[in-house]
């Protein structure tokens, strides 16, 4: 009778949270007030609750099924980037490789710069062993593509009979969602780094295989699986001679989560960055018939259901702050989370926005302004992605002070979703504001 007690306080609980995650969005549509700040403060005060057992999800202890319910959500996030973006990228031009700059000089520049002051700082002010700074840096280096929607890209256009004229308006939007989408994956070696470290073994023994295997063969294999995935399903949605398998036509959205799990498998039994591969296949997808609406149907699935988890993980990692996840936080392990999310982010990222900077693609764009470079910097979100990384490696390997680097995530995590969370409206509309005057 407890048992079943318990069961239905947790199904309670969860339904009131679902109704709250239901009407937040419109609710706080004109309010500088993000919906993951609404459902971490619910899920902080739940957990001041005496709640039972079965409604408390601890991080370490059950770092498995956090591990898995995060790699949902991530993943359910990056086919729903990569359907929203607009912009195409022709593997095969270089004009569009040049509109894509931003994102390019936020990957290869900014990201490595913000893990190796990262692991620096969590080794000099936190006395983390060498493994465990690493992985530090690594889980919080990327972005969020899961909590980033109020500074993301809305989803995909397909009202313009036109489809060379599909394109993204919004620099900065675009900027924020299209790293979010990528760095997700290229965030992986690293995270091998630290567990290659963690396993005491000497540089000679894992150098050569991990620059060759994990920081490139690994992203080749689960791009080239995310493509041809997402040509094969898009090919057979759109273009199929069974009118039976032309699910463009019938209009059923559910291939986006089929296109997930296949490419995400595939790659994964390949050895390859899943999180790659499900970022490739959505754009694959996405180049296909660009003016379709199938494009929007199955995006809206993909938000619906990411919304969902994302309302679960919040509300678990809400509850957890307030059971002692926060137990091992040190003001040093405090001041390094403010420091990463208002000096080191912002600063390695605007180094790398303003390489380049004046650089104008052959159609004469230049790209992102000043303003809209600061504001790019600045909204450099961490969140559900660096739960994910922090349950795979603890899990693959031994590291000391866990407790301290689930303490940091988790603060890290707090600080980024409440002032992200608060200043995100403010500052979009302003953007937006000068792009109509400009524009005007």
């Amino acid at each position: 009778m407890e048992h079943l007690i318990d069961a239905n306080f947790v199904y309670l609980l969860i339904g009131l949270a679902l109704l709250i995650a239901v009407v937040l969005p419109a609710a706080l549509r004109t309010v500088a007030l993000s919906p993951p700040v609404v459902l971490l403060a619910l899920g902080a005060l739940m957990g001041l609750l005496p709640l039972p057992d079965a409604a408390q999800l601890k991080p370490i202890e059950d770092r498995a099924v956090l591990e898995h319910l995060t790699e949902l959500t991530v993943i359910i996030s990056l086919m729903g980037v990569g359907l929203a973006l607009d912009r195409p990228l022709n593997i095969r031009s270089w004009a569009s490789w040049q509109r894509w700059g931003a994102t390019w000089r936020l990957l290869a520049i900014g990201m490595p710069l913000a893990i190796a002051t990262t692991a620096w700082l969590g080794w000099w002010v936190l006395g983390l062993a060498p493994a465990s700074a690493i992985l530090l840096g690594a889980a919080l280096a990327p972005t969020d593509p899961v909590l980033a929607s109020d500074v993301q890209v809305e989803g995909p256009t397909t009202d313009e009979a036109d489809e060379e004229k599909i394109d993204e308006r919004d620099e900065v939007r675009f900027a924020l969602t299209s790293e979010a989408g990528l760095n997700d994956g290229m965030a992986f070696p690293f995270v091998h780094l630290a567990i290659l470290v963690a396993g005491a073994t000497t540089l000679g023994d894992w150098g050569p295989t991990w620059f060759a295997w994990d920081l490139v063969g690994m992203v080749v294999v689960g791009v080239v699986i995310g493509m041809l995935t997402g040509w094969a399903l898009a090919r057979a949605a759109f273009r199929s001679r069974r009118p039976s398998i032309r699910t463009a036509e019938t209009g059923e959205p559910l291939l986006a989560l089929a296109a997930v799990l296949l490419s995400y498998g595939l790659a994964q039994v390949a050895h390859g960055y899943g999180f790659l591969a499900v970022f490739a296949c959505a754009m694959t997808l996405r180049s296909m018939e660009r003016s379709a609406d199938y494009h929007a149907l199955m995006h809206q699935v993909v938000e619906r259901l990411e919304r969902l988890l994302t309302l679960i993980v919040l509300l678990v990692l809400g509850v957890a702050m307030t059971n002692g996840l926060l137990g091992s936080l040190s003001w040093r392990g405090a001041a390094l989370g403010i420091g990463l999310v208002l000096v080191v982010r912002p600063v390695t990222a605007w180094l790398a926005l303003r390489i380049g900077a004046g650089v104008r693609t052959r159609e004469g764009e230049k790209g992102l302004g000043r303003r809209e470079r600061l504001a790019t910097a600045f909204f450099g979100i961490r969140g559900i992605g660096s739960i994910y990384y922090l349950a795979y490696a603890t899990g693959a390997e031994e590291f000391s002070d866990v407790d301290t680097l689930w303490s940091t995530v988790a603060f890290v995590i707090a600080v980024s979703v409440v002032l992200h969370g608060v200043t995100a409206t403010p500052v979009m509309r302003w953007l937006d504001d000068r792009r109509a005057t400009v524009e005007n």
